[in-house]
Formats: structure tokens, C-alpha cells, sequence
């Protein structure tokens, strides 16, 4: 049973004697630790008699080293070794002076940044890797139980992320191909004018929406709308423990959460890309009509001679890495928030910033190899 943290005073012939009794402790500490500063102030030949104290905390021991002042000393102090330890180590931290640390300047602090921001960089990239190595091998065992036991696998959640993440955005991929089409033709009737081949605005929007505006703006707007939502969503699961709560039952994360994220924008951005396939085409086909008077069947008939459907396919061969790359960066930013919101608004802001970079980059590197290839 606890009791409340008290003292009395035995004035001795050359100093005087503090004994202290009770639980010096948060919850019995209460204006002991006033009062006891009120009663020996002014006497620097004060002795401690722990003796009698029950139990101790740090808030006790700080509370009886701040009444008795800066002519404590533990010498003058008798009790349990492990009560005396407690008041040593308090003592001990109350008298640690803050370091202040100053951030170097000029050149020196230039090639610490640098350097910080290098090591940064590759712990970024070695935790990504092990994250779409993870990945990996979760959909192995995905490709494997649908040859031993397809039940097994997550269909529900499949299904409904593929709703959410490809059907539902059909009209908004669609309405935005269709105005970067018409402003391609735009941009190409006005150029080629000038030469005289403005009829040749049709290779250009051909070119231009099949192979590459098809599936960058899609994929774009996949990471804006998708990588963001797998973030939030992650993320709040995160926050709320449940993601802890499926390690401790036994469910793999990457199963029930990612995997399911990953196969839907991978069997739906196929789809995508062909919606804004032709919704850029009617674009650029809505400009060169209005503009050039050239019909849709001229239109579509140059398109089918000399552009033909490589440039599609070009398109086509790029969309399992960038469903990958949105699915993945999205997934990994909203399993690594932490407990608070503003880890939650970093790693959503991350997601659809490093998505962004990463469908860039790619999308240069597929041009420079495809270039190499001569396709």
C-alpha cells in the first residue's frame, strides 16, 4: 500500500537532520518536495535519513536534490544502496550541461550536406529495392497458389481496387488525353504551316498520343490519384496499429495490403491506356477537322498507313512497369508513416512526388532504349 511522501526535522547539536518517510514518488509526492525546501533553506549542514522512504522515482529524487539545493552532497546522505543509487544518478543529470552543436559552413558544411545527402539517397534506394524484392516474392506465391489453390488467393479486394483505381478513373484519364491530343494538333498545325505540310499533323498526333502521351499521362494521373490513396490509406492503417495487428495474427502484410494494390493498377492500366488512346486521337481528329477540314476517315486511314500499331505496343510494353513503379512507390510510403499526422501528409506528398519522378525517368530510359532497338 502506498503512502504519502513526508519528513520530519531532528535538530542536532552541529546540524540538522532531514528524515524522510513514505513513497517519494509521482503519484505521493504531492508539495513535499516545497515543503521540504521551505524547512531547510538557509541550512547548508542539512543530512539526509532515507531510511524510512518506501519507494523512490526519479520525480522524488529530483525533488529532494532541488529543496536541499547546490550543497547537496550524497555523503551527508544515508539509506538503501539502491535509493542512494537513484539520487546519485539524478544528481548526476541535473548537473549535464546542454551541447550545443553547430552546424559547420562554407565548404566544409557544403561537403557534409552532400555527403549526408548521398548516404540518404542510397539507404533510399537499397530500402526500395528490398521493398519490390519483398513484393517479388509475395507474387510468386500469388502465380503458384493459382495453380495449387486458387481460393486462397485475395479476389475481393482485387476486384475492388481495380474499380476504384482504374474504372473509376476512366472519365478523368479520358477528358485529359483528349485535351493534350487537341493541343498537340494545335501546336502542329500552327508549326507545320509554315512549311506547307500541315497534312502531316496526322503522323504527329498519331505518333505522339500511341506512343508515348497514351501511357505517361495515365500513369501521371495514376500516381496523382492512386499512389496517393494507397499512401493515405496505408498510412492510416499504419497509425491505427491494424497493419501490427495483421503481423501478430500471422497475415503478411504484402498479401492482404500491397499485392492486391499491385495486381489491380497492373491489369487495369492496359485498359487505361487504351481509353486514352482514343480519347487523345478524338482530340487531335477534333482540331484537324475544325482547322484542316480533314474527315475522320482520312484521319484514321493515315493513321492505320503510316503510323500503324508498333507505336501502340511501344506503349503497351511500358505499362506493367509503371503500374509497378505507382502501385509500389504508393505501398511504401504509407507503410513507413509513422505515429503522427504530419508523417502522414509527408509520406502521401512523397508518394505522388517520387511517383511522379520515377514514371519520368523511366519513360527516358524506355525512349533511349527503344531508340537503340530502332523501334
Amino acid at each position: 500500500m502506498e503512502t504519502p511522501a513526508d519528513f520530519q526535522l531532528q535538530e542536532a547539536a552541529d546540524r540538522l537532520t532531514a528524515e524522510l518517510t513514505g513513497d517519494w514518488t509521482t503519484a505521493q509526492l504531492g508539495e513535499s518536495g516545497r515543503r521540504l525546501a521551505d524547512a531547510v533553506s538557509g541550512r547548508p549542514d542539512v543530512t539526509l535519513d532515507l531510511k524510512g522512504v518506501g519507494r523512490m522515482d526519479t520525480a522524488g529524487a529530483f525533488a529532494i536534490i532541488r529543496a536541499l539545493g547546490d550543497t547537496f552532497s550524497l555523503e551527508a546522505a544515508t539509506g538503501r544502496r539502491e535509493t542512494l543509487r537513484l539520487l546519485e544518478l539524478v544528481e548526476s543529470a541535473t548537473h549535464v550541461q546542454p551541447v550545443i552543436r553547430r552546424e559547420p559552413r562554407g565548404f566544409h558544411g557544403m561537403v557534409i550536406r552532400i555527403g549526408k545527402g548521398t548516404t540518404d539517397l542510397l539507404a533510399e534506394f537499397l530500402d526500395t529495392m528490398a521493398f519490390f524484392g519483398h513484393l517479388t516474392v509475395a507474387l510468386g506465391r500469388m502465380v503458384r497458389r493459382v495453380f495449387t489453390d486458387p481460393r486462397r488467393i485475395r479476389w475481393a479486394p482485387i476486384f475492388t481496387q481495380m474499380e476504384r483505381a482504374g474504372l473509376d478513373a476512366i472519365p478523368i484519364v479520358a477528358l485529359t488525353t483528349f485535351f493534350i491530343g487537341a493541343v498537340v494538333a494545335l501546336l502542329g498545325v500552327n508549326m507545320l504551316r509554315q512549311f506547307g505540310a500541315e497534312v502531316f499533323v496526322v503522323e504527329l498526333i498519331g505518333v505522339a498520343v500511341l506512343r508515348e502521351f497514351n501511357i505517361v499521362i495515365t500513369a501521371v494521373l495514376l500516381a496523382g490519384r492512386s499512389a496517393s490513396a494507397f499512401a493515405a490509406e496505408l498510412g492510416s492503417m499504419k497509425m491505427q496499429q491494424e497493419v501490427d495487428a495483421m503481423q501478430v495474427m500471422g497475415v503478411d502484410p504484402f498479401d492482404a495490403l500491397v499485392l492486391p494494390r499491385f495486381m489491380a493498377l497492373l491489369i487495369t492500366i492496359p485498359l487505361l491506356t487504351f481509353v486514352a488512346t482514343l480519347a487523345g486521337l478524338a482530340g487531335g481528329l477534333m482540331v484537324s477537322w475544325t482547322t484542316l477540314d480533314l474527315g475522320p476517315t482520312f484521319f484514321l486511314q493515315r493513321i492505320v498507313d503510316n503510323v500503324g500499331p508498333t507505336h501502340f505496343y511501344i506503349a503497351l510494353s511500358k505499362a506493367p512497369v509503371m503500374a509497378g513503379v505507382v502501385a509500389g512507390i504508393g505501398c511504401r510510403q504509407g507503410l513507413l508513416v509513422g505515429g503522427d499526422v504530419q508523417s502522414l501528409g509527408r509520406r502521401v506528398t512523397g508518394a505522388v512526388v517520387h511517383a511522379i519522378f520515377a514514371i519520368i525517368m523511366l519513360d527516358a530510359a524506355f525512349a533511349l532504349l527503344y531508340m537503340q532497338l530502332d523501334v
